[in-house]
């Protein structure tokens, strides 16, 4: 199947992603309309999964990335020379509800200068997951890092995630990267993911340089996902909490450099280093917070 112009690309990377990914592309058929070209990355799966996926659905293909490159750089090879104005990045464990492609498009319609529009994401459980997030500051990053665990709804988590307020379409300072549009003008006009992020912060990464850039991240609460998650942190926990706790220090190195910045750098390293020691005994990969707004709330939003 050839891309063309009027097929949206969706990119998921996929490593051994399990059953998950057939449910997956199914909700992708029901999610929009228009034409799809389903590129699944695949970082080096042995559970056979998306070889599976593609041959069960005409418009899915595997796409090799020649190993366990990381997310940020499958997504680039994924994108690289897709048509069209917009794509869809999304995790493999991901199920989309009817019309949320469709609403993502007609939400980027009413934002000119959207370079990217995410989408709400509930959790299996319904609750509804923090996915449009202002950027992290060192004294909300701080007060989040070291309460999440034990004071779920401090001031500095609450604010960070942007959990006081109802669910409205809005402006944020970075979406999740499990699911979201993207404006493929934008997202190469900034040179797309940061491979240097293997695995987290790659989205907060992103969403900065677009808003550097004059573009918006878009909150589109209207159009809802839902997300597993945790089958990398499930799966090797000690490795994703030092992966975590990397890609944190390689972000806020990389917003506060050289020399006057020194000292800050070093108290990073250690109170990070410290939170991934707690992550190690806890097995969490994130601050432990748990979220503050169930995904009930969407429905009562749009009815408003």
């Amino acid at each position: 199947m050839e891309p063309t112009a009027d097929r949206l690309r969706v990119v998921a990377v996929t490593y051994s992603p399990g059953a998950s990914v057939h449910a997956f592309v199914r909700s992708l058929g029901r999610a929009t309309t228009r034409p799809l070209d389903v590129v699944l990355a695949d970082n080096g799966s042995t559970d056979g999964a998306p070889e599976a996926a593609a041959a069960a659905h005409e418009h899915v293909r595997v796409l090799r990335t020649g190993g366990n490159v990381g997310y940020g750089a499958a997504v680039d090879a994924g994108l690289a020379g897709a048509p069209g104005r917009w794509a869809l990045v999304a995790n493999p464990d991901v199920v989309l509800e009817p019309g949320s492609v469709d609403e993502l498009l007609a939400v980027a319609a009413r934002w000119p200068r959207a370079g990217a529009v995410g989408p709400a994401i509930r959790t299996p459980d319904g609750e509804l997951y923090p996915s449009a997030r202002d950027l992290p500051r060192l004294s909300t990053g701080a007060g989040h890092a070291a309460l999440g665990w034990v004071w779920p709804a401090n001031p500095w988590t609450a604010r960070y995630r942007r959990e006081r307020e109802a669910p409205r379409e809005r402006a944020a300072g970075w979406l999740s990267g499990s699911c979201f549009l993207v404006d493929l003008e934008a997202f190469r006009a900034v040179g797309g993911f940061d491979p240097g992020y293997f695995m987290y912060f790659e989205d907060v990464d992103l969403g900065e340089r677009l808003g550097r850039a004059g573009y918006l991240n878009v909150y589109a609460p209207s159009a809802v996902v839902v997300h597993e998650g945790g089958h990398a942190t499930r799966r090797q926990p000690h490795r994703m909490a030092r992966v975590h706790h990397t890609s944190a220090l390689r972000y806020l190195s990389r917003r506060y450099p050289g020399p006057p910045h020194a000292p800050l750098r070093l108290a990073l390293r250690a109170g990070l280093g410290s939170r991934m020691l707690l992550s190690y005994v806890s097995g969490q990969v994130a601050a432990g917070a748990r979220f503050q707004r169930g995904a009930a709330e969407l429905q009562q939003d749009g009815a408003s």
